[in-house]
């Protein structure tokens, strides 16, 4: 069947892909000038009588969905609609059109390093649309699309639970979903939750690090066997270099209790995030009451309590850095907020050393407000001591210490923004 030229008002230029839900078309919005994704739902399928109406409230689920979360890891809608019998929903145009299927076979894995970051995404995205009161229900690789810079963005919400005091629509039940990434619940068809994503997030997280399936079986009976009472097979066994702090993360997501496993997406990123720190180098033998008795020193802690300083200790990372090694490089992109709490960095821009920072001084703040490239080259002039603060990890800590610590952070940033006036000015 030829696609057709134009739906609504969107121009039709040709197929990207087909799957059980529809078809994928490349479109263009004349009226804003951008490229599109037209899906458009399989006409036999529409028509079938026993399951055509079931199949058409399932396709404009997708809409009804996605359509209200707005997060850079989630595949936006535009619009969705009907042109006579054609029905179609208008997406985000992802540029790069493959997903992480390719990722998870054992010739083609990413980096350790590469999976924790992609992974860390994906919790943060579910757990944004947990707190809208919509849980995906099918999270697997070929569900998360990849940009040509291996960003990715989650899609395909066509089976998507929405848990919303003011939905009214009728939500899809039963055994939906695809069985190799479903959670023990859905197998046993018990009331589902948010977990449920957290779990075939981990099965997704596996697969890429393994090239495997954590539960192997060759028909849908021993699948659901192994999936509601065996273990994986251990990670350690198939990649002994992973960090017992990495395989942890994947034991918590996959736990077949609920109380055991991740209670929200932000506590799996959070973890991710704890161990992404040590795949950059394992931290100095340096005892928590020495951080602390340095930390209680610097003046960004002034007013702190003990205990409040305590957790900031144990949200961050302690990091070292030898005389001339960088730490933070022109065009990263990072999230993180820097405390120095021993030595001496240089600022340096286009190679040219503009400022120098020592114990005390901050740095890394607009990265860490938004996750920007950074504009400059930090590097240790002497053996360097840090506090390394991460923005998920942060919002893990006590709430009266976020809004102290946001309070001073602020107060940092207003600082600095004025120097750098003040200095533009007598340029």
């Amino acid at each position: 069947m030829s696609f057709p030229d134009k739906l609504g008002k969107y121009d039709v230029l040709g197929e990207i892909d087909r799957g059980s839900m529809g078809t994928v078309y490349l479109g263009h919005d004349p009226y804003i000038d951008r490229g599109v994704a037209i899906k458009v739902a399989h006409a036999d399928s529409l028509k079938d009588e026993e399951s055509g109406e079931r199949y058409r409230k399932m396709f404009f689920n997708e809409a009804h969905a996605a359509g209200c979360l707005n997060h850079p890891n989630i595949v936006g809608i535009h619009d969705a609609g009907a042109d006579k019998d054609i029905c179609y929903i208008v997406m985000e145009l992802v540029k790069g059109g493959g997903t992480l299927k390719p990722y998870c076979t054992p010739e083609n894995l990413l980096p350790i390093e590469k999976v924790v970051e992609i992974i860390f995404k994906c919790a943060k995205a579910l757990d944004y649309a947990h707190k809208q009161g919509v849980v995906h229900r099918d999270i697997k690789p070929s569900n998360i699309l990849v940009e040509v810079n291996l960003d990715v963005k989650i899609a395909d919400f066509s089976i998507a639970y929405m848990n919303r005091a003011d939905d009214t629509a009728t939500q899809q039940v039963g055994l939906m979903g695809s069985p190799r990434y479903m959670s023990p619940e859905q197998l046993r068809e018990d009331e589902i939750t948010h977990q449920t994503d957290l779990f075939s997030l981990g099965i997704v997280m596996y697969e890429m690090l393994t090239g495997k399936h954590p539960f192997p079986a060759d028909n849908f009976s021993r699948l659901v066997t192994k999936i509601l009472n065996e273990e994986p097979p251990p990670l350690k066994d198939i990649r002994p270099e992973l960090s017992d702090a990495l395989i942890d993360v994947f034991v918590k997501a996959t736990q077949k209790d609920l109380k055991d496993r991740y209670q929200t997406g932000l506590e799996f990123a959070v973890d991710l995030s704890k161990a992404f720190e040590a795949l950059e180098g394992p931290e100095e033998d340096i005892s928590e009451q020495e951080k602390f008795n340095s930390i209680k020193q610097l003046e960004f802690f002034e007013g702190f309590p003990d205990s409040e300083i305590w957790e900031i200790i144990r949200a961050s990372t302690w990091q070292e850095y030898g005389a001339e090694d960088d730490i933070i490089i022109e065009g990263d992109l990072d999230d993180c907020f820097y405390i120095i709490v021993e030595g001496e960095v240089g600022v340096l821009k286009n190679e040219q050393s503009i400022r120098l920072l020592g114990i005390g001084d901050c740095f890394g703040e607009m990265g860490y407000l938004a996750k920007t490239e950074r504009t400059a080259t930090i590097q240790a002039l002497t053996e360097t001591a840090l506090l390394k603060i991460n923005s998920t990890v942060i919002s893990q800590v006590s709430l009266n210490c976020q809004v102290r610590f946001l309070k001073v952070f602020l107060r940092t940033l207003i600082h600095r923004l004025s120097i750098t006036t003040d200095k533009a000015i007598q340029d």
